[in-house]
C-alpha cells in the first residue's frame, strides 16, 4: 500500500543507480505501458486558432466530439513564454540540490497542496505510486497566488510562472468560449456555468527509469473540472484514449495541448448534460431543443445546490472521482459539518484506470 507521507523523491530514487524499482511503482500487467503501431496513422489533430470562425467553430465541435483533446496553433501564447517556462521548469528539477528543492515541499497531510512533491491526490487506499515528481502552482483566483512560496531559483522563476499563468488564463477562457458557441450556446455560457476560475500551473519531473516497462509517468485518469491546457518537451509519452485505444500524442514545440477535462467533456458529449435530471445532475440544458418554449439552445446551464450526501456523492463521480479530501479543498461549503474520512466509494478503484465515471 502506496504511503502518502512518504518524502523522499522520485528522483533520488533514480539517482541511487538501482536496476529495479521499489514495489509501490510496479504497475499490475494490465496497466502497464502500451505502445500503439498506429499512432502516426491516427495522429491528435491540430486547431489553428487564425482560422476564419465558421470554419473553427466546425473544428473545435468535431474534435471536441470524437477526440476530446487535440492541438492548438496561433494560440496568443508567445513561444518565447513556452520555452521560458520548459526552461525554469527543467531547472529547478534538473540543476539545484535536492536540500534546497525540498525546502518548496507541499504539505503531506493535504493531497493536493501547493509545493514540491510526489504523491499528488494519493490517498491510503492507493497501492501504486507514479513515477514523477513535480512542482503545483496555485495561480488563480489571486487570492490563492503566492509567489514567495514558490522556487526563486533560477532567478526569473517566479517571473515566468506568472506571466504563463496569465497567459494561459486567457487561452482557456477563450477556448471556451469557442467550445460554446461551437454548440449553439452563447459565448459566455460554459463560463457562467462553471463560475470563478481556479487554476493550477503543474510542472512534472519523470525521472529516468531502470525498469520502464513495469511503471508509468502518471497512471490513466480523466482531469477533474474544465479544461487543462499543456506543454510538452521534446519526448512523446503522453497518451490519450480514443475509441478504446491509447494513442500516443507527439510534441509538437510551438503548440499547446488542449485536454477537455470532466465538466467540459460531458458537456460536449451529452453524457451528463441533457441527459441528467434537474434533481440529480450537476448541471443540465435549461432549453435543448428549437421546440422548447423556453428558446432553442440558449440558455445553457445552471447549477445545483448540494444539500445532502447522495449530491455531494454525485460531485465526486461527475469530476472522474477525485478524493473526498481534494473535494472538500476544492468545495469547503459542500463539507461544513462533514467529515471527508467518512466518505467512500467502491467504485474509485474502477474509474482510476479507465475514462469513465461509474455512475451507480
Amino acid at each position: 500500500m502506496a504511503d502518502a507521507n512518504q518524502t523522499e523523491r522520485v528522483q533520488s530514487l533514480a539517482q541511487k543507480g538501482e536496476a529495479f524499482v521499489p514495489p509501490v511503482y510496479v504497475q499490475p500487467p494490465c496497466n502497464r505501458p502500451r505502445v500503439n503501431a498506429d499512432d502516426s496513422v491516427h495522429p491528435v489533430p491540430t486547431i489553428n486558432l487564425s482560422s476564419p470562425t465558421e470554419l473553427l467553430l466546425g473544428e473545435v465541435r468535431q474534435v471536441c466530439k470524437e477526440w476530446g483533446a487535440f492541438h492548438v496553433v496561433n494560440h496568443g501564447v508567445p513561444v518565447e513564454l513556452l520555452d521560458d517556462a520548459r526552461r525554469v521548469g527543467r531547472s529547478f528539477f534538473q540543476d539545484y540540490p535536492m536540500k534546497e528543492k525540498m525546502r518548496y515541499s507541499c504539505d503531506p497531510k493535504f493531497p493536493a497542496s501547493e509545493g514540491y512533491g510526489s504523491r499528488m491526490l494519493v490517498t491510503p487506499s492507493d497501492t501504486v505510486l507514479d513515477w514523477r515528481d513535480y512542482f503545483d502552482h496555485h495561480t488563480f483566483p489571486l487570492s490563492r497566488r503566492n509567489p514567495s512560496g514558490w522556487p526563486h531559483f533560477p532567478s526569473d522563476y517566479r517571473g515566468v510562472v506568472g506571466q504563463y499563468a496569465d497567459c494561459m488564463k486567457v487561452l482557456a477562457e477563450r477556448l471556451l468560449e469557442l467550445i460554446s458557441k461551437s454548440l449553439g450556446l452563447p459565448c459566455s455560457c460554459i463560463k457562467d456555468a462553471v463560475g470563478e476560475l481556479h487554476q493550477n500551473i503543474t510542472f512534472s519531473y519523470y525521472p529516468p527509469c531502470p525498469q520502464p516497462e513495469l511503471t508509468l509517468g502518471l497512471q490513466s485518469h480523466s482531469d477533474m473540472g474544465t479544461i487543462t491546457l499543456l506543454i510538452q518537451d521534446d519526448v512523446a509519452g503522453l497518451q490519450v484514449l480514443r475509441d478504446g485505444n491509447w494513442v500516443t500524442v507527439n510534441p509538437l514545440s510551438d503548440a499547446i495541448l488542449v485536454i477537455l477535462a470532466d465538466q467540459t467533456e460531458d458537456l460536449t458529449s451529452g453524457k451528463m448534460i441533457g441527459s441528467a435530471k434537474e434533481e440529480d445532475g450537476l448541471y443540465i440544458f435549461d432549453g435543448e431543443t428549437q421546440s422548447n418554449k423556453r428558446g432553442p439552445r440558449n440558455a445553457c446551464l445552471q447549477t445545483v445546490s448540494f444539500s445532502n450526501n447522495k449530491e455531494l456523492y454525485l460531485l465526486h463521480y461527475r469530476l472522474g472521482h477525485p478524493s473526498f479530501y481534494y473535494l472538500k479543498k476544492m468545495f469547503p461549503q459542500l463539507f461544513l459539518n462533514k467529515d471527508a474520512s467518512l466518505f467512500n466509494c467502491d467504485m474509485c478503484a474502477l474509474a482510476k484506470h479507465h475514462r469513465n465515471t461509474y455512475l451507480p
